[in-house]
C-alpha cells in the first residue's frame, strides 16, 4: 500500500551539508514526499531552477530573502520573470518578507523590496511564501496594503495564535516546521492545535529547525513526517487525516503540483 503523499512547502536541500540531494530525495521518495525549493538572493535563484529541472519531485519558488535585499535589483526582478516564463515548476515568489531578529539597520531597505516582490507576484499571479521573524505587525500591514491577489503563507510561523486568526482572516495560510516538536514550544503548539485544519500547510526549513526525535543533528525534507505527527497528536487526530488536509490546502495553493 502507497503511503499518503505529504507536500514539504519549505526545504533548502540545496544548502545540506550531511547528504547529497540525491539521498535526502530518496529519503523523501520512501515517504513519498515531495518539496518546494525556496531562493534567498538573486544567484540561487538560478540554483532552484535547474533544481526543479533536474528532479521531478522538487518545485520551487523564486524570491530575495530579507536579509539579502542589498543584493536586489530590477534586474533580479527581469530574471525571475523569465526564469518563471521558462520554467512551470516555478510555483511562487518567495521566500520573501522582513526580519527584524539580525540586523534592523536596513528596514526601509527590507519593506521597499517585499513590497516590489509583492507587486511583482501580483503581476506574475503566483502565491508568496513570506518570512516574518519579529516584525509580525509590519508584514501583515504590508500585505494588507499592497497584495492584490496572490495567496500567501506564512513560512516557519513563529507568532501567537492571536497573529495566527488575524492572517487567518486574510485568507493567509500558516506553515508549520519542527519547532512544533520542541518541548518548550509553547506558542507554535498552540496555533498548531487550535487553527483550521484547512488553513494549515508543513514544512521542514532543512537543514534549520531539525525536530524531535533528531534535533541537534542536520534537518531533510523526509523529516516533515515528524511535523505531521506532533500536530496530529496535538490535535488528537490521525496522522492520514493530517498528511491528506495539508496536501490538499497545498494543492489548492500551488495546482501545478503532483
Amino acid at each position: 500500500m502507497s503511503k499518503i503523499q505529504i507536500i514539504n512547502t519549505h526545504s533548502h536541500i540545496n544548502m545540506l551539508k550531511e547528504r547529497t540531494v540525491e539521498e535526502a530525495l530518496q529519503n523523501c521518495a520512501d515517504e513519498n514526499i515531495t518539496i518546494i525549493v525556496p531562493s534567498y538572493d538573486d544567484k540561487s535563484i538560478y540554483e532552484v531552477d535547474k533544481l526543479t529541472k533536474k528532479f521531478d519531485k522538487i518545485y520551487g519558488y523564486v524570491g530575495v530573502f530579507p536579509e539579502e535585499v542589498k543584493c536586489f535589483s530590477d534586474k533580479t526582478l527581469n530574471d525571475m520573470e523569465n526564469i518563471i516564463r521558462n520554467n512551470s515548476k516555478i510555483i511562487g515568489i518567495g521566500e520573501i518578507g522582513l526580519d527584524y531578529y539580525w540586523d534592523k539597520s536596513f528596514v526601509d531597505l527590507q519593506k521597499e523590496v517585499f513590497i516590489k516582490q509583492i507587486d511583482f507576484a501580483n503581476q506574475m499571479s503566483l502565491p508568496l511564501n513570506v518570512h516574518c521573524r519579529e516584525a509580525y505587525f509590519d508584514t501583515l500591514n504590508i500585505l494588507k496594503e499592497n497584495n492584490k491577489n496572490s495567496q500567501v503563507i506564512m513560512h516557519c510561523f513563529s507568532g501567537s495564535l492571536e497573529f495566527a486568526k488575524e492572517c487567518i482572516k486574510l485568507g493567509i495560510y500558516i506553515s508549520i516546521g519542527g519547532v512544533v516538536t520542541f518541548k518548550n514550544a509553547v506558542k507554535v503548539k498552540e496555533v498548531a492545535q487550535n487553527i483550521p485544519l484547512e488553513y494549515l500547510l508543513l514544512e521542514t526549513d532543512d537543514p534549520y529547525l531539525t525536530p524531535v526525535p533528531y534535533r541537534g543533528k542536520e534537518n531533510q525534507p523526509s523529516y516533515v513526517k515528524y511535523v505531521a505527527e506532533e500536530i496530529a497528536s496535538l490535535r488528537g487526530i490521525t496522522y492520514a487525516e493530517v498528511a491528506l488536509t495539508t496536501s490538499k490546502n497545498a494543492k489548492k495553493i500551488f495546482p501545478n503540483i503532483i
